[in-house]
């Protein structure tokens, strides 16, 4: 018996290295005579009704009344039942009902539960984890494990001691109505070592897996919860197929098997007469041919595969006579009790019998650690239970559980976006909405209602490429089956479209489909999820690659393990924080910094966003668009992003020229724009102006010269309240100004005197003139320069100037509320004056923005000029512009790029590496990138509404203070 207890122990605890084995064999024996002197020391203190009442777990609920509550009590305090299985309730009200029952227990009472695939298989407000044929796609079991860790976790802190998991049945029958997707799959191989690294997780935390339903339910087309399902397999077929797991399963450890309720013939040759009750299937197989030794538990003995054959009490001794330990969900303890000691005074149950069951019952308990029992502990409950590190663990299942079956021509990922026009198609009638809104963080792409099939169809002839997803309840039993128009009109438009089909469906929901000839890309992503819709646009956008493989056979289409690998494009991807490395609960003190903010009235709302290792982990809006708490902000909406435009446009379009040896960083002025030979200027070079030490004077107003000097209003000489050809500078709503004027900003520019020496001084010269070089050097204005060589290949969709061109108003965010030029609402118009007297278009400033659209720019940065399949420019020209060349003396400044302070004060918290890049904006924004963390930080406001001189924001370091939470956060 001392060799079983020592077995049994290190086949719960595997997770031990081999010299602590070594090391701790005289504390091991120290332990398993300690188990063996608790397991009798209890033992014999048990009359023979405490002892049969060990051997049953009964139902009980924490959503039900008093009344329900009291009747398991007295079955815990006259009958001494053994053990609950808690089924449909909530994770407090659990507790509560845990500690008052184990109060009442002689001895402390095994608690198990259904959580096959996390505890909200049962439980309200716990966590869900995929459903094993979602897991049964992972090709990395080490993830399952992990995962498996993370639900032994749960159910401990809940004080659960049984996980009544895996389902290893290998589902070789589509039909099957109550497997389906609680199973790995029909290949035994996988479904095995999937079940295996589960079982190693939840086992490692303490918690008793349970390998289910013994000898195999995967290829049965009734449920036993109804009925008596018939496997009319051959002995040989159930050991090479249905019996394999459990070999392999009880070589690693597996604490519990439980039996299901079958029609077996080929094992038992009574008609009709269930497994759960077999002493040939019990004990002659699993424990005699399979050595089997944990413990073996029915299936719930109120499910009609039992139930009809048998009264309450008769099943549950024949059960036990059969060779089960637990019986599991009794219909009726008193009877049941009484049948035993009828059978025990007969001399049918032996006292070496009932003592082989209860004390290896007692021994488990005692490797819980119920020797110990302490009650749950309420406080904190709820967020154990739903840690942010479990989101982290979904996104990896899902990312790389996501599968691939066509990809003809590579459709995916979705390369030139900047060429193609966008359709999605939903079918199904299930939720869609995260999905279509994860597919416009990458590109415009139109939803298409549909409303008659006929209308659609032509619509679609629009489109260069067709989204279509099918969408239908995340439910593990639920039907997802294809009705025959769905299928036609995915036919046709297969047939008529370039077409990119996802179903977020059970794979089986395949079947129904004739041919997918005609299907250019098809995805399937399992389930109908927030993390299945995310990995899903990402595939396609190119964001992840795809390795998943689907685990079952799908007609003569798709077979076992089929699966084409895709690339990543190095798009920004969505990711939970622990999985690059950093805190989220140290990332939250964000929110609070930016309300103090709003409370404050530094700012009446904002946008942050974190990214790390190409992916977004922290993306949120605050506040309002102003005081007046009206409009809240948006993810999408629209900032003036002020002089983020220096980098988020001139600097990379130059960045292009420089690649090209147009420009050199010595490159003068003069030769850039020949206007300013002969002037103080002409021998500026490309270096000196961009790292602000040209000696250029910082600003001048140019918008004064053109007010009126009596009315101190805009001058009639220069504006018009209309358009027209003489007047076509749109300056605000109703203000146009006269269309020589940019040249009299030039001038005016050529003209100013030089600052006396060299030194380095912030300008917005510089960058004015950049884009008059640019838009002469390209023939193009530098709006449509932008977005042809970046924003429309980057997927920013929504980075433009003069954003009323295409944009509601109401997606914009206000900047002023001006008393001093344009008189009014500076909204949807740039906010700086002298951008606005170039027609909205500044080298310096002019660019509306939101914040994953410059975090895909500053992403771009970060991989050295590659994103999204495009090299936009070589390593070598960023590594030339991402320089501090004057360092020594004291000019902190990059080509273009502001980088971190040299001494005190400076743009950053003080605690980013001096590779790191960016810059800020006057209207209260930052962009700022650091190549050594890989981390890109984004803050967007209106600090200057409802006016622009007090700069509180900037005062009390709240952009900075924002990223030094972000360093803080970084756990590896």
């Amino acid at each position: 018996m001392l060799k079983y207890t020592a077995l049994l122990f290190l086949s719960i605890f595997p997770f031990v290295t081999k010299s602590k084995k070594v090391k701790s064999f005289q504390q091991k024996n120290k332990i398993e005579n300690a188990e063996q002197r608790w397991v009798d020391s209890v033992y014999n203190t048990l009359t023979f009704e405490e002892r049969v009442g060990q051997l049953f777990m009964v139902a009980a609920y924490s959503n039900k009344n008093e009344a329900h509550y009291s009747s398991v009590q007295k079955l815990i305090e006259d009958y001494k039942v053994g053990g609950l299985i808690f089924f449909q309730g909530g994770p407090i009200r659990q507790a509560q009902l845990t500690n008052r029952y184990q109060s009442k227990s002689k001895i402390p009472l095994f608690i198990g539960i259904d959580a096959e695939w996390g505890l909200s298989m049962r439980l309200d407000s716990t966590y869900r984890y995929p459903w094993n044929m979602t897991l049964g796609a992972i090709q990395d079991h080490n993830l399952i494990m992990q995962m498996g860790k993370q639900m032994g976790q749960q159910s401990k802190r809940l004080g659960i001691h049984f996980n009544f998991a895996p389902v290893v049945d290998i589902n070789t029958n589509p039909k099957n109505p109550i497997i389906g997707n609680r199973s790995f799959g029909e290949d035994k191989v996988n479904v095995t070592n999937a079940s295996i690294a589960l079982i190693k997780g939840l086992q490692s935390e303490g918690v008793l897996a349970t390998a289910k339903h013994f000898p195999g339910h995967g290829d049965t087309e009734s449920d036993s919860h109804h009925t008596l399902p018939v496997v009319k397999f051959s002995k040989q077929r159930l050991d090479s197929i249905e019996l394999y797991p459990y070999r392999e399963l009880i070589k690693n450890g597996l604490a519990s098997v439980m039996v299901a309720h079958l029609d077996v013939p080929s094992i038992e040759s009574r008609k009709g007469f269930p497994t759960s009750i077999s002493y040939n299937v019990i004990t002659n197989i699993l424990k005699n041919e399979l050595k089997f030794e944990g413990l073996v538990i029915t299936d719930a003995l109120n499910m009609k595969g039992a139930s009809n054959f048998k009264q309450p009490g008769d099943i549950d001794l024949e059960a036990f006579l059969a060779g089960n330990d637990i019986l599991l969900f009794p219909e009726d303890v008193p009877v049941a009790v009484q049948r035993f000691k009828e059978a025990f005074d007969d001399k049918r149950i032996s006292e070496e019998r009932l003592s082989y069951s209860v004390k290896k019952i007692l021994k488990y308990k005692f490797q819980v650690g119920l020797n110990k029992y302490k009650p749950i502990e309420l406080k904190n409950l709820y967020e154990d239970l739903n840690k942010s590190e479990f989101n982290a663990m979904n996104y990896t299942l899902y990312e790389n559980a996501i599968t691939t079956l066509k990809n003809k021509d590579k459709i995916i990922p979705i390369k030139n976006i900047e060429k193609e026009k966008i359709a999605y198609v939903k079918i199904g009638d299930s939720d869609h909405e995260g999905f279509l809104a994860v597919l416009n963080k990458y590109a415009n792409v139109q939803e298409i209602e549909v409303k008659d099939y006929k209308t659609v169809l032509v619509e679609l002839q629009n489109f260069t490429k067709v989204i279509v997803g099918f969408h239908k309840e995340d439910g593990a039993w639920k039907n997802h089956n294809l009705n025959s128009s769905e299928i036609s009109f995915l036919d046709k438009i297969a047939k008529q479209n370039k077409v990119i089909v996802t179903f977020f469906t059970k794979p089986y929901s395949l079947l129904r489909i004739d041919k997918f000839d005609d299907y250019e890309g098809f995805i399937l992503a399992y389930q109908n999820n927030e993390f299945a819709h995310t990995v899903a646009a990402e595939a396609i956008f190119g964001a992840i690659d795809t390795k998943g493989k689907i685990p079952v056979s799908i007609n003569n289409d798709f077979y076992i393990n089929d699966g084409i690998k895709t690339n990543s494009l190095k798009r920004l991807g969505f990711e939970s924080p622990e999985n690059v490395g950093m805190n989220s609960k140290i990332l939250s003190k964000i929110d609070s910094v930016v309300n103090y903010a709003i409370d404050k009235k530094m700012t009446p709302g904002a946008q942050v966003l974190v990214a790390r290792k190409g992916k977004v982990i922290y993306q949120k809006s605050f506040g309002h668009h102003t005081y007046d708490t009206k409009q809240e902000v948006k993810n999408t909406d629209l900032y003036d992003v002020a002089s983020l435009t220096k980098i988020l446009s001139t600097l990379p379009n130059l960045m292009i020229q420089f690649d090209k040896e147009k420009i050199k960083l010595d490159t003068k002025l003069s030769t850039m724009l020949p206007v300013f030979k002969g002037t103080n200027k002409a021998d500026a070079t490309l270096v000196d102006m961009l790292t602000h030490q040209a000696r250029f004077k910082p600003w001048l107003p140019f918008y004064k010269a053109t007010l009126d000097k009596e009315t101190n209003k805009p001058s009639e000489k220069y504006y018009r309240k209309s358009f027209s050809k003489e007047f076509p500078i749109q300056v605000s709503e109703n203000l146009y100004l006269r269309k020589d004027y940019n040249d009299t900003i030039i001038k005016a520019i050529a003209d100013s005197d030089l600052l006396p020496r060299v030194k380095y001084k912030y300008s917005d010269f510089s960058f004015i003139l950049m884009k008059e070089y640019l838009e002469k050097a390209s023939g193009m204005g530098l709006d449509d320069l932008a977005n042809e060589n970046y924003y429309f290949k980057l997927g920013a969709n929504r980075t433009t100037y003069n954003p009323l061109h295409k944009f509601d108003i109401s997606e914009t965010i206000p900047t002023e509320e001006d008393n001093y030029y344009r008189y009014g609402t500076v909204q949807g118009y740039v906010h700086d004056m002298g951008a606005a007297m170039q027609g909205g278009v500044g080298g310096h400033a002019g660019l509306f923005s939101n914040s994953l659209d410059v975090a895909k720019i500053m992403q771009m940065y970060l991989q050295r000029g590659n994103y999204g399949g495009h090299q936009f420019f070589s390593e070598k020209t960023f590594n030339a512009f991402n320089t501090c060349y004057y360092c020594k003396d004291e000019n902190r400044r990059g080509i273009g790029f502001d980088k971190p302070q040299l001494g005190r004060s400076g743009p950053t918290c003080g605690c980013v590496s001096m590779t790191s890049f960016g810059h800020t904006g006057f209207t209260g924004t930052m962009a700022w990138a650091d190549p050594e963390n890989e981390i890109v930080y984004i803050f967007l406001s209106n600090r200057t509404y409802p006016e622009a001189n007090t700069n509180v924001l900037s005062r009390e370091n709240i952009r900075e203070n924002i990223q030094e939470i972000i360093y803080e956060s970084i756990i590896r």
